[in-house]
Formats: structure tokens, sequence, C-alpha cells
């Protein structure tokens, strides 16, 4: 998707700002995905719901085959109700509320990735009550440091998440105690945003060490599930639009010494979505400083948090001019001082009522939306409905 294509002529007619989803990039990069992942025995995808649970995005993710990872109880509901098969869905957290793990119960998901004691007895507590066995895999935290932003690392062992390593087998064998939860894997997640392929090399091997202690134990599992993490470019979304997914998945394949017959679990979010949104915003003022020129924009931090939240990039594009460029520092509407999507950065000279296009925002973009200031939600639009 360049700026070139855009449908100005249609989006000029739409209430800014919004999302605008390329329905057909992300069918694209969801083909990229069965392709590459159908070449490996065993590989089962799952979709990271959070990175964006807009309705229509998920169907059409459910319907390329892929299952969904949820990390709520409202997350699950948002699955099945786009009709994610209930064997597809897993469901981590580190804070599951008894609710949330009752409907996951109810709904007989494929499992619980645990990441406590305390929480393996709830769950078994709960399900004991309902008369169930609930399928449980195991979050260890393999404290495997990855090249990201500090704010988006899980995998250390100052991270909330996950068990230490040191307690997989007493946390194994508490399970083999109770009656209603069976152990069926073990979960890893190290971060996001990753591209260095060696951090995941890094967790293939942490994991491979693992295995072979759980051997010498006779204790094997079915399923590894190693998270996702895999990142996108922000820099150049129209030349790389689709990520690297044969390099992902090779890496595993080469890489983690799977056992036979087990399965291989990925749980793949901002790689899924990421590239196919913008949010589309309206130019309202431009403002000339004495060292500095303001671009003005209806968009705020409400609308896509990513910049004040972790000083990220995204790539942004005046799609209503093609006049020669200036510098500008784009800034939003809320009253804040960290309301800045961008600074010093060169666009097409901007005029009032131009529309900016904010690329790569299709994951952690429209889903982490919120009403400060008393400001209405963002809403999403695929490009083939407008």
């Amino acid at each position: 998707m360049s700026k070139g294509i855009f449908p100005i002529d249609k989006l000029e007619r739409i209430q800014t700002p919004f999302y605008y989803y390329d329905t057909e990039l992300l069918r694209e990069t969801l083909r990229a995905i069965n392709n590459e992942a159908q070449k490996h025995e065993g590989f089962c995808v799952h979709y990271a719901v959070k990175a964006n649970a807009n309705p229509r995005i998920l169907r059409i993710i459910r319907e390329a085959g892929l299952g969904a990872d949820c990390v709520s109880g409202g997350e699950i509901e948002a699955s099945v109700r786009a009709g994610f098969p209930s064997s597809k869905i897993v469901y981590a957290g580190v804070g599951k509320s008894d609710w949330e793990i009752n409907l996951g119960l109810e709904n007989d998901i494929f499992c619980f990735n645990v990441e406590s004691i305390p929480e393996l007895e709830v769950i078994n507590e709960l399900a004991a009550a309902k008369g169930k066995v609930a399928r449980v895999a195991f979050r260890l935290n393999p404290n495997v440091g990855a090249h990201t932003h500090a704010n988006i690392t899980t995998g250390l062992a100052e991270n909330k998440f996950g068990i230490d390593m040191r307690d997989m087998l007493k946390v194994i064998e508490e399970a083999s105690q109770l009656q209603n939860v069976k152990c069926v894997g073990l979960h890893f997640h190290i971060g996001s945003q990753i591209l260095d392929m060696g951090d995941f090399e890094a967790l293939c091997n942490r994991v491979n060490e693992l295995q072979q202690e759980l051997e010498r134990h006779r204790i094997t599992v079915e399923h590894i599930n190693v998270g996702g993490g895999l990142g996108i470019d922000y820099q150049h979304p129209n030349r790389l639009s689709i990520p690297d997914f044969k390099d992902y998945f090779d890496t595993y394949a080469k890489k983690l010494k799977l056992r036979p017959g087990q399965t291989l679990h990925f749980e793949l979010g901002r790689a899924v979505v990421a590239q196919c949104g913008s949010l589309i915003t309206r130019t309202l003022y431009i403002k000339k400083g004495s060292v500095k020129q303001f671009c003005i924009v209806d968009a705020g931090f409400t609308d896509l948090i990513r910049p004040a939240l972790y000083q990220a990039y995204h790539k942004i594009e005046n799609i209503s001019s093609e006049e020669p460029k200036e510098a500008y520092d784009v800034v939003g509407p809320i009253c804040e001082s960290t309301d800045v999507f961008a600074k010093q950065i060169d666009l097409n000279c901007c005029h009032r009522g131009d529309l900016l296009a904010i690329r790569s925002a299709g994951a952690y973009g429209e889903i982490m939306a919120s009403q400060y200031n008393c400001r209405p939600l963002p809403k999403g639009y695929m490009s083939d409905e407008i």
C-alpha cells in the first residue's frame, strides 16, 4: 500500500481521525504465513488478538485458518464471535480472573498458558466445580533478552511474566497431583518487535536445554509454544510490507529440536496486521514558530498511543499534497506535551484540510485507543467496504 493508491476521493468523505485497513495486503500477509508455516510439519499459528480485535480483521484471519491467542476474557468472547474454533484458542495472561477462567472452561478452549502455581490451583478448583479437566501449558520465563524496547521485553527474570525455570519441575510435579488439570505443553514469549533472528535462536537453545532436563526426569510434553515477537519494518512500509516469515519459521525448524509427535505453536500479532493499517488524520492548522513549524492534526495519542508510550516511529505521509517537502513537528490536540507523532520530519507542504496517513498502525493502534479528553474512539474502515 503506497501513498499513490490511497483512495483519496473516498477517504475525504469520512470523518477523521479513522483507521484504514488494506484488506488485500492483510490477505497477502496471511497467505505468506500459511505458505511458510505449512512447509514444516507440526507448525501451528495463532493470531495474538491483542494486536487488533476489529471484528472484520478477526474474521479475515479466522478465514485464513489461524487460531487465536487471547489474553483476556473479552478477547476470548471476541474470538468466539468471529468464529474461531475453541480448539484453536489459547489463553495467556498473568492475572486471569475467575470469570475469565470459567469462560475458557465453558468454551473448552485448547489450553490455558499458566504463569504461577496459585493460578494453577485456581484453574484446578474451577475446573473441578464444572466436572472438567483443563488443559494447561506452563509459561516459563527463559531469562532470554531480546533486542527491542525495554517496555516490550517479557522473557527476563525481572519481568512479571512466567514461571522461573528453576521451578519448572516443581510446577509440573504439582500439576500431576491435581485431578482437574492436564499439562500438555510449555509456553515461552521473550518480547515484541524482534528483528534479530539470533534472539529466537537463543530461545531455541534454552528450550532444547529444558526439554533435555525434563527427559532426565522422564517427562515429555505434547506441545511447545514459542509465542510471537516477530517485528516489522516501520521505516519502509511500502517496500517491505510483508515480514520475512520464511526466515522466521526456518529459524525454529533448524534450531529447535522437537520430539516425535510434538507440535510447535506460534502467536504472531504485529507481524500479521501492522502494515495493513494506517491512521488517517486531517490537518487542522499549520503553526509557524521561531525555530520550527507544527502540523497540528485532529488525531492524538488517544487514537495512536505508541509514539507517546514507546517513542515509536511511524512513517507519516501527506497523501493530499505533491508540493515540495518542508520540515514539521506533527502534533495532536490532546492537552499533554507528549501528544506528538513525530518531530522534524519532511512532509509534502501541508495545508489546512490535508489528509495525513500515519503508517504501519494496524497493530496496537485502534485496539489501544482511549477516550481521554472525552474524545470519541476512532472507527475502522476496510478498503473493500468503502
